[in-house]
């Protein structure tokens, strides 16, 4: 072997060497690194999951907060708090809330209701304790409304759309609520609420009887004063054998918007009341 190939041998020799010494760094530092990458993704995941069983907990609440601070946001505290009954009247309109579950016949009786006054309430008040007002509020409406086998179609601000498949069920819960609101002689700011209600087809056929339905009962409670209950025609029909369901004098009025308005008629309040 001559002394250049030996020469040759020797270098190759180092290179290898040197190869194997820099391919052993690299697999050290990769190994290392690849266990940091797993340290950060395990902490990643573990983060992710906490934040998953938070939403999990109450998403609605975390919707409802939202939905309330872009309110707040864009319309200002009393807009965001105060609906009127024409608010929920378009929305239901628009929505088509699915009624015909609750009954076997598709008739259903739809009920509005709001509170009288509710702008020179929250001024006088403030909005702190405005805002006790429509939570003691909401949570009566919701229980009674649950008592009587009603359900809470939709809720915004002091406004309610309700729906019923009882008539009578529906008129006794109403006079629940305007009892419950009694101002606990002076103790509590009073709450005066005008409801109106009536009964029709909650299903679409025909001109959109549905609409018209819902039309007539948010025009009812514009009529309805505070502290009030106005019915109409077909709901005193289906509640006129009821105990504990008395009814004042037919009342004749012009409904916005209703052709063939029919009489409206106030339910009187048990004596104790």
């Amino acid at each position: 072997m001559t002394t250049t190939q030996l020469t040759l041998l020797v270098v190759v020799g180092v290179l290898l060497l040197a190869a194997i010494v820099a391919l052993a760094v690299l697999l050290i530092v990769a190994r290392r690194h690849l266990r940091d990458v797993r340290g950060e993704l395990e902490s990643l995941r573990e983060q992710q999951g906490r934040r998953r069983r938070r939403l999990g907990v109450a998403p609605l609440a975390i919707r409802t907060v939202w939905q309330t601070a872009d309110s707040l946001l864009n319309k200002g505290f009393g807009a965001t708090v105060r609906n009127s009954i024409e608010d929920l009247a378009g929305w239901a309109r628009v929505e088509r809330p699915d009624l015909a579950r609750l009954t076997a016949d598709g008739d259903v009786v739809i009920a509005f209701s709001d509170i009288e006054g509710s702008t020179q309430l929250n001024e006088e008040l403030g909005d702190r304790e405005w805002v006790k007002v429509l939570e003691r509020h909401t949570k009566l409406v919701d229980d009674l409304v649950t008592a009587h086998g009603g359900h809470v179609v939709k809720h915004q601000g002091d406004g309610f759309m309700i729906a019923f498949a009882d008539a009578g069920r529906a008129v006794l819960c109403c006079i629940g609520i305007q009892q419950g609101l009694d101002d606990g002689g002076g103790r509590r700011p009073p709450i005066r609420v005008r409801i109106g209600m009536h009964l029709g087809s909650s299903v679409r056929r025909g001109d959109d009887l549905f609409g018209r339905n819902v039309a007539i009962a948010a025009r009812v409670a514009d009529q309805a004063a505070g502290g009030e209950i106005l019915i109409t025609e077909p709901v005193r029909r289906a509640v006129r054998d009821v105990p504990g369901i008395e009814l004042g004098t037919a009342r004749e009025v012009d409904l916005k918007g209703v052709r063939d308005s029919p009489d409206l008629y106030p339910v009187l309040m048990p004596v104790d009341a």
